[in-house]
């Protein structure tokens, strides 16, 4: 499969009053066209640095960040992006919310056909019948996926997901997750997915990408077999304890916790 994201040797560092702070230092990642690849590690290492440095919001100050073989140098038009706050808009109303980047990025779809992408989206999250509610009237998880559908509703080739579940309760996020494969199993994309949920990465990812400490490197990457569309119960398996304890491992590597060498 053909590499759509590929970073190469990047380093990054913010300039701050007391001099750079070296946030990746020779990181290496790819992501296959189609892929859904997770990154983990410490806290503060650099995750959301790398997010920006794919949709083109940051430049590094070495290395090179490519999609499709070309240089990202400038913003990129064809990127969806979740965070863990939603950032509707109150006065506008559901279906509103997830139009807006169509007024924004330059695209093919006539107004008619707009509106009808963007209610199938939220019939597919389960939002179908809440299109001319507002913002305040949605509970937080619906919420959520209102964010989804307007990040997906440009078709991007690239989605990236900021720990968009984070603020969730343990219920919600799991419908969350579940929604997340239907979506995708309908609206094919490349995904990046940034998360300190362990269970979230092998669920969601295909490939879970380990971070060390800031300033970071790709220390460890775990491959997940396809299986077909997941239900929660793989994620009670013995090959699923058996990943969780091995991205366990490389996150108390990263923070310092245990030598590289000690079993998991």
């Amino acid at each position: 499969m053909d590499k759509l994201i590929d970073i190469t040797a990047v380093r990054h560092s913010y300039r701050t009053a007391s001099g750079p702070l070296p946030v990746l230092d020779g990181l290496e990642l790819s992501v296959p066209e189609g892929g859904f690849v997770a990154v983990v590690g410490p806290s503060g290492c650099g995750k959301s640095t790398l997010t920006r440095l794919v949709a083109g919001l940051l430049i590094p100050d070495e290395g090179e960040v490519r999609v499709h073989g070309t240089r990202i140098t400038a913003p990129r038009s064809n990127v969806g992006m979740a965070f863990q706050n939603p950032v509707l808009l109150e006065w506008r109303t559901i279906l509103q919310n997830v139009l807006l980047p169509l007024e924004i990025v330059p695209n093919k779809l006539s107004r008619a056909e707009a509106r009808d992408r963007a209610r199938r989206l939220l019939a597919l999250v389960g939002l179908d019948g809440f299109e001319d509610k507002r913002p305040s009237e949605l509970s937080g998880g619906m919420k959520q996926r209102a964010s989804l559908c307007r990040a997906l509703i440009h078709q991007p080739e690239v989605l990236i997901l900021d720990e968009p579940f984070g603020a969730l309760d343990a219920f919600t996020r799991e419908d969350l997750w579940q929604t997340m494969h239907k979506v995708k199993a309908e609206e094919p994309f490349t995904g990046v997915l940034i998360t300190h949920d362990l269970r979230e990465s092998i669920f969601l990812a295909d490939r879970v990408v380990v971070l060390s400490s800031r300033p970071a490197r790709t220390q460890f990457v775990l491959d997940i077999p396809d299986t077909g569309l997941r239900t929660l119960d793989d994620l009670y398996t013995p090959e699923a304890a058996e990943r969780l304890n091995i991205l366990r491992h490389q996150i108390e590597v990263a923070q310092g916790r245990t030598p590289a060498g000690d079993a998991a």
